[in-house]
Formats: structure tokens, C-alpha cells, sequence
């Protein structure tokens, strides 16, 4: 069995964090979204096969010819015209059953257990509150041929919604599926649809099982997007291992494998790579991930779902809670860093401070694609672009965005987006 995973959008409205990376690459954890699903798929397939576009030699050089034993072959989707048309890029190297899934999901382990035991074609789906406002699944839940219930239709947000069952996107087809895309034409949006591949499978006749979910399901479109991903993955650390002492019970899970100095406390779920380091006087409340290189304290306090990433540096007095800085970034002396993404080489000069809640409470809003957006989090900081830099004593107001290699004026207060096209 083959897993193929797409992976060849821009990710426009995740910039600056894509304006130099692929999407899928973007930390969660202590990985990315695209090896995390990777990792997931790994126990029930034998090959993968990525499709890439945007900037896919980083991600041709970020997982290479192998993963965990299997081999990685590549097919490229030049332009991008729906799932349909990326999934028949890989039709000349797929010849067996196979899982489709998108390389910017975050799913739990089950899912991907049950597609593959699952037989034939089989369709992910989830109930979901407002279905109106998804692709609506119609299933027969008296259909036993195929062991599960049966797909009878796909409806794109539909006025008057058959159920609440929404497409969680994530797919198992035999190689017929190739014949149904060949048939599958443009949509009114300009794409190639999966779910038009689908209702032409159905046409054909073809069964197609309805393979039910309650887990996470995270498309991770926006830059807050991230942090909820952390946030959920983070989370699995809370559960832990069992105590092993004949109950129930689960620990935090924390794994040291870096050097932690006598003088540091941590609290909770905590892993510190090997090559990090957490200096006398740093207090770290988990769930954390200190990652390879990072560099924390002294006197630093770290808390909430934090991703350090490789050779990040947090220094004297600096406090980091609920976000995800990225490789080689910086926040040395004197600084607040809230519900915040920093990219890659970013550097914080002495006294920057981030806000990341509004005076009247309401849910924050950011700037996508040119339009505001409500966010849905009352506490949202910002977002730095690889490169980014302020000037000491910067104030960063809840929402704002700092494109890539953009800076700031000392003692400047940014209440609006900078460095952005």
C-alpha cells in the first residue's frame, strides 16, 4: 500500500511563514506537519509518494529518498489545479491501493489506522456543526457489503445538508480512482475537484466506504492556524505513559536528552533535545519542546504549547509563553513573547514586548491576503517573517505582522502590519 500526500501549494494565506518555506515544513512539535503525517501513515505502507510544487526541493531535501524504511518517490504538480489533478500526477508510479492525504492536516493516529483496514475505496468523515458550510457526505448506513457504512453522495455546502457528516479530506482508492480523474472536468472555481472524481466513481457503480472519525482534524491554513496545531500536538504530551503501578493512571510525558543546569525547574510535560541547553534560573512549565541547539536562560521563563525550535536563543529575563519560534531565532535580554510565531533568523532587540489581547476583549484580528480576519483567539500576538528584526524597546501590538527581513526603529510602538506586499 502507498501513501500519497500532497504537498505542492503556496500556502498564500499563511504568509510571510511561506513566503520561504512550503507549507508542509512548517514546525509542529518536534517535526513538521508534512513528517508528522508521514509518521502516522508509516505502519500501514510500504511507499510513499510526494507530490510537490512550491519550493519542493526543500522538501526533497528535507525527507529525502527514504522515510522510516520506505522509499520516497517524488512526482511535481507544476501547476496547481485542485486535489483531483494533484492525486493523477502520481497515476504513472501508482499501481495499488493507496491512502491520499494533505501534507498540512493534523489527524491522530487511528484515522490512517482504519483507512488501512479498511477495504477498497473508503472516504473519511466526521460530524460537524454547521455542515452547510463543508462538503456534506450522504451515507447508507444499512450497506454491509463493503463491512462499513457506504458513500451515497457528496454535496459541496449545500443549502439543505443530507447529514452532518463533513469530508475530512483524507482517502483511501484503489488505482481506479485514476480512471475517474482522467474523466473529472474543471469546476466553476477553476479546479479539479476530488469529490467530482468521487460522484464519478459512484456513476461507475463503484462502492465506497464511509469510514467514521471524532478525532483532530486541523487544516492549517492561517498563521494562528500553528499554534492550534501546536497546541494539539503539545498536547498529546500531557497523556503520557502509563505509572505501571497496576491502574490507569498517566504521567506527563518528559524526555531530557540535552543538559538542563542544576538551578533550572521544569514542570510538566517537557522535552529538551540533545545539544540544548536550559541554564540555572530558567522555569519551563510544559507542555515545551526545546529543540537541537536551542539555548535557554538564564532566569527565562518558558510556559504554555512552546516549540523552540534548533539553535533558538531565550535569555535573561525573557519570557516565551504559547509560541512557536523557529531555527536560529532570538530573544536575548528583557522580552515578552506572547501567543506569537517567529520565523526563521528572527531577532528581538532588548525590551521588545508583544501584546497579545485587546482592551475590549474582543477576538484579535489579522491581516490576510489584504483583508482583516477574525481570528477566533482572544489572545493572539504576532507574526514575524524569517529575517525580521525590531529595534530595542519595540512594542508589537495583538495582530501585526512582520513580513520577511522586515525591521523596526527603536522604541517604536507597530500597531499595523510591516513589510508586507
Amino acid at each position: 500500500m502507498d501513501a500519497v500526500i500532497v504537498a505542492a501549494g503556496k500556502g498564500t494565506r499563511m504568509r510571510p511563514l511561506t513566503d520561504e518555506r512550503p507549507k508542509p515544513l512548517l514546525p509542529v512539535g518536534t517535526t513538521t506537519l508534512l513528517e508528522r503525517t508521514m509518521a502516522q501513515c508509516s505502519p500501514h505502507v510500504d511507499r510513499f509518494v510526494l507530490v510537490v510544487g512550491y519550493r519542493g526541493e526543500a522538501i526533497r531535501e528535507a525527507v529525502g529518498d527514504a522515510f522510516d524504511g520506505a522509499p520516497v518517490e517524488y512526482v511535481e504538480q507544476r501547476q496547481r489545479k485542485g486535489t483531483a489533478h494533484a492525486v493523477g500526477r502520481a497515476a504513472d508510479v501508482v499501481d495499488d491501493r493507496f491512502i491520499v492525504c494533505n501534507g498540512d492536516l493534523v489527524l491522530d493516529d487511528a484515522l490512517f489506522e482504519r483507512l488501512a483496514a479498511t477495504e477498497g475505496h473508503a472516504l473519511t468523515v466526521t460530524t460537524v456543526p454547521n455542515p452547510t458550510e463543508y462538503g456534506v457526505v450522504d451515507v447508507d448506513w444499512d450497506a454491509e457489503s463493503t463491512g462499513a457504512a457506504r458513500v451515497e453522495g457528496i454535496v459541496e455546502k449545500p443549502d439543505d445538508p443530507p447529514s452532518d457528516l463533513g469530508n475530512v479530506g483524507v482517502y483511501a482508492f484503489e488505482p481506479s480512482i485514476f480512471d475517474a480523474i482522467d474523466r473529472t472536468t474543471e469546476s466553476p472555481r477553476g479546479e479539479f475537484e476530488i469529490t467530482d472524481s468521487i460522484e464519478l466513481l459512484l456513476g461507475d457503480g463503484a462502492e465506497i466506504a464511509a469510514v467514521e472519525y471524532d478525532g483532530t482534524w486541523l487544516d492549517v491554513g492561517r498563521p494562528w492556524d500553528l499554534l492550534t496545531a501546536n497546541e494539539a500536538v503539545l498536547g498529546e504530551l500531557e497523556g503520557g505513559s502509563s505509572t505501571g503501578n497496576g491502574d490507569d493512571a498517566q504521567v506527563p510525558e518528559r524526555r531530557i536528552d540535552g543538559t538542563v543546569e542544576d538551578g533550572a525547574d521544569l514542570h510538566g510535560p517537557v522535552i529538551v533535545e540533545d545539544g540544548a541547553r536550559v541554564r540555572s534560573g530558567a522555569y519551563v512549565e510544559g507542555p515545551v519542546v526545546i529543540r537541537s541547539g536551542a539555548d535557554v536562560g538564564p532566569n527565562a521563563y518558558v510556559r504554555g504549547a512552546t516549540v523552540l525550535g534548533p539553535d533558538v536563543r531565550v535569555g535573561n529575563g525573557v519570557e516565551v509563553k504559547n509560541s512557536v519560534l523557529m531555527a536560529g531565532s532570538h530573544a536575548a535580554h528583557l522580552s515578552y513573547v506572547g501567543d506569537s510565531v517567529l520565523g526563521r533568523g528572527v531577532n528581538f532587540g532588548a525590551g521588545t514586548v508583544v501584546a497579545n489581547l485587546r482592551h475590549d476583549d474582543a477576538n484579535v484580528r489579522m491581516r490576510v491576503k489584504g483583508e482583516a480576519v477574525d481570528t477566533g483567539r482572544r489572545k493572539l500576538g504576532v507574526v514575524l517573517g524569517d529575517g525580521a528584526k525590531t529595534g530595542i524597546d519595540t512594542s508589537l501590538n495583538a495582530g501585526v505582522v512582520i513580513g520577511t527581513g522586515a525591521a523596526t526603529e527603536p522604541g517604536e510602538t507597530v500597531r499595523r502590519d510591516r513589510g508586507r506586499e
